[in-house]
């Protein structure tokens, strides 16, 4: 699937960056669903979001600047509002109106659990909530912001595929020597599925045993992990101690080929038990493992499972109703798989 070339998709939320790159008051730009878009945040705190294309001579806003709530193309001077209307053209004569065509596309954005989501059209369902957001008892860990040469189904996947551990994270906390994984409880909802899966991990360092706190060679993962249509997931890892490790990962597609991986984590615990950079330090580890991998898979995922070109196996159920699922979203929509053609 072409994520690009399925309008369908536009109508969802997806984060596309920290809502800190906005504090310094400037343009920022953004490629989402192969969209140009420019973000800024007023004097006030709003968040407006852009096409980022002047309607004058196509120049991009984001090279621009803010003034209040507004954004200053940096070709002309042309000013818009951040509901797209151009409001002022410095070379017009003081007693002509700016016509109300000279505009540019706007979209909706919202600033949600430190960062900034974009929908490019009416949305279908909200942003996801978070259940430990906010919840006394947990924090928030920031982790990663990051470009991945993937397409975001493949990591969307990866995240509820228990049979890859033992083999891609065999450095860490995957064992070989078994590979066997057990059957997880898959429940269908709207635009999203759950997976409760429970395993044996192994724990090889000193550095893993202090970030989930176990202190012999392996410990019991039980975990919870939430798909959120089309490409944020929310994994719920807990340990035998009450450890409650909840990883939040967004694939925003920037293009058919591109991610914008943001990931950030809850923790039950504090600082002092362990560091940020000590949770981050550990995840990060993980993450590389799936990125290596990941990378060397065509980025174009085939929403049909029984065709034939890609094989599966039982413990990919979890990525197989997700294809299923979001092959009878375009069908409901009136769209059909778009897929690259090759020679």
């Amino acid at each position: 699937m072409l994520s690009t070339q399925q309008p369908i998709l536009r109508r969802f939320w997806y984060p596309v960056m920290p809502a800190t790159q906005l504090a310094d008051g400037k343009p920022h730009a953004f490629t989402l669903l192969g969209e140009a878009i420019v973000l800024w945040q007023s004097a006030e705190g709003g968040v407006h979001c852009l096409k980022d294309r002047c309607c004058h001579r196509t120049a991009k806003l984001s090279l621009g600047f803010v003034e209040g709530d507004r954004i200053v193309c940096g070709y002309h001077g042309w000013t818009f509002e951040g509901g797209g209307a151009c409001v002022r053209i410095p070379q017009l004569a003081a007693d002509r109106a700016v016509p109300a065509n000279y505009c540019v596309p706007a979209y909706r954005a919202a600033l949600r659990y430190g960062y900034v989501w974009v929908a490019l059209g009416e949305p279908l369902i909200d942003i996801p909530e978070l259940p430990e957001a906010g919840r006394p008892g947990y924090r928030q860990v920031d982790q990663f912001y990051e470009v991945w040469k993937i397409g975001a189904l493949r990591l969307m996947e990866n995240s509820f595929d228990a049979a890859h551990i033992a083999y891609v994270h065999r450095g860490t906390f995957g064992n070989m020597r078994r590979p066997e994984v057990a059957a997880p409880e898959i429940e269908a909802h709207p635009y999203g599925l759950t997976m409760r899966v429970s395993s044996r991990v192994v724990v090889r360092d000193d550095e893993a045993r202090h970030a989930v706190g176990a202190e012999g060679g392996e410990t019991t993962r039980d975990m919870e992990s939430v798909w959120f249509m089309p490409f944020v997931r929310r994994s719920r890892i807990r340990y035998p101690h009450g450890l409650e490790h909840v990883i939040i990962t967004c694939a925003t597609p920037i293009d058919d080929q591109q991610s914008m991986v943001v990931q950030w984590a809850y923790r039950n615990d504090t600082e002092a038990d362990v560091s940020s950079a000590d949770v981050i330090a550990f995840d990060r580890e993980i993450t590389l493992e799936d990125k290596l991998i990941l990378e060397s898979c065509e980025a174009d995922v085939p929403l049909a499972v029984v065709d034939g070109e890609e094989m599966h196996m039982p413990t990919d159920r979890p990525g197989l109703a997700m294809r299923r699922a979001l092959k009878a979203l375009l069908e409901a929509h009136g769209e059909t798989e778009q897929r690259l053609v090759r020679a």
